[in-house]
């Protein structure tokens, strides 16, 4: 062993720029990727935090609208009667601006919503007032303190007054949801003292599936969790991690080819060092050793100095953040969440990259035939 640690301590001593620059290669490709993940975490965490602000963790439709008991679990923190309808909105039109009509989702609130939905301004809602959607409201040009109608698939019609307006970031929310009363709900549809169900907001949203089936086997509702509503943006965000994964992990791969090209060329030059070795008494797997122990410290050097440098510059994007358009986006600040296991699996796939590639020189440093190169 001394023997190995000897001879690939003075190859790499003997070629330190080529030694350098294949680390920093490993490097980059780590520190490129364990940031990436860090900001892809952040960015798809501020998207399901913006989401949730608008959508309950667990929605309730009850089997009976009028035999619908309020919901018991230790995870529930707020909850809030509801009752949902599709509705016309209109805006008329006046001396500054034309008239305002879109479709909406008229979401019927009782005590608890601002619980259930923090940050949307419903503390406040009173009996004939409404909360719109941010792009909804754009849509209909309307602005806290204008009239607007709802006319409901019954054909009853109601005014509302605009008591505010509420922006989560997701388009398809902001576009769609309006939040009124219950009772201005119940009035609209004719159906006093019915409602759709319950809207939950838990303690920890990620219990939302054993919340949901505890509260389903009761035999009054019908369980939908936040991660059902939201499947597909989820399994986006999933995928988007996976590719950027994989497209950066391709720097590794290079580097990791750059350092078996370095091992090659050694043993290319050496093979009549390896030869006299070889006559000296130096068994195939000693020499052999000796260049896999380069490839496992090169490799360890640049994971470990990827890794410190991949920590180092998301420390430095989360005290600095990138500040994007917040006009395109639901953010004005991309956030940055770093993950111990990114770093472990980004670590562990770099280094067993790095010793996929040291094969090749290898199986070359141990064909060598001493009496054939000495010839």
């Amino acid at each position: 062993m001394r023997f190995a640690w000897f001879l690939a301590l003075k190859h790499l001593r003997y070629r330190k720029t080529q030694s350098l620059i294949t680390v920093l290669g490993v490097a980059a490709g780590v520190a490129v990727l364990t940031a990436a993940l860090s900001l892809t975490n952040g960015f798809t965490q501020g998207l399901i935090d913006a989401t949730l602000r608008a959508v309950p963790h667990v929605t309730l439709t009850a089997l009976d609208p009028h035999d619908a008991p309020r919901p018991e679990n230790p995870e529930i923190v707020a909850e809030t009667p509801v009752l949902i309808t599709k509705a016309l909105l209109t805006r008329r039109a006046d001396a500054s601006r034309g008239a305002g009509v879109d479709f909406g989702t008229l979401i019927g609130v009782g005590a608890g919503a601002a619980g259930v939905y923090p940050g949307l301004g419903l503390e406040a809602l009173k009996p004939g007032e409404v909360v719109l959607g941010g792009a909804l409201a754009r849509s209909l040009g309307a602005w806290p303190g204008d009239c607007v109608y709802a006319l409901s698939v019954n054909q009853k019609r109601r005014d509302f007054t605009v008591l505010d307006r509420f922006s989560t970031g997701n388009y398809l929310i902001d576009s769609v949801f309006a939040f009124t009363t219950l009772e201005d709900v119940q009035e609209l549809l004719e159906t006093p003292g019915a409602i759709s169900g319950w809207h939950l907001r838990l303690a920890d949203p990620e219990r939302a599936p054993e919340v949901a089936r505890a509260l389903e086997a009761e035999g009054k509702y019908l369980a939908q969790t936040w991660q059902d509503a939201n499947r597909t943006l989820i399994e986006q965000l999933a995928l988007q991690k996976r590719v950027i994964g994989i497209v950066v992990f391709l720097i590794v791969v290079v580097a990791a080819l750059g350092i078996a090209n370095v091992l090659v060329l050694v043993v290319l030059e050496k093979k009549a060092d390896i030869a006299i070795l070889r006559v000296l008494g130096a068994s195939a797997p000693q020499v052999a050793g000796a260049f896999a122990l380069e490839a496992v410290l090169l490799g360890a050097a640049g994971v470990v100095l990827g890794d410190l440098l991949g920590w180092g510059l998301s420390t430095y994007l989360a005290l600095r953040p990138v500040t994007i358009p917040g006009e395109l986006y639901f953010i004005t600040q991309l956030p940055v969440k770093m993950e111990p296991a990114d770093f472990a699996w980004v670590s562990g796939l770099a280094f067993g990259t790095v010793l996929i590639s040291a094969w090749l020189p290898l199986r070359r440093a141990l064909s060598v035939k001493p009496g054939q190169v000495l010839r």
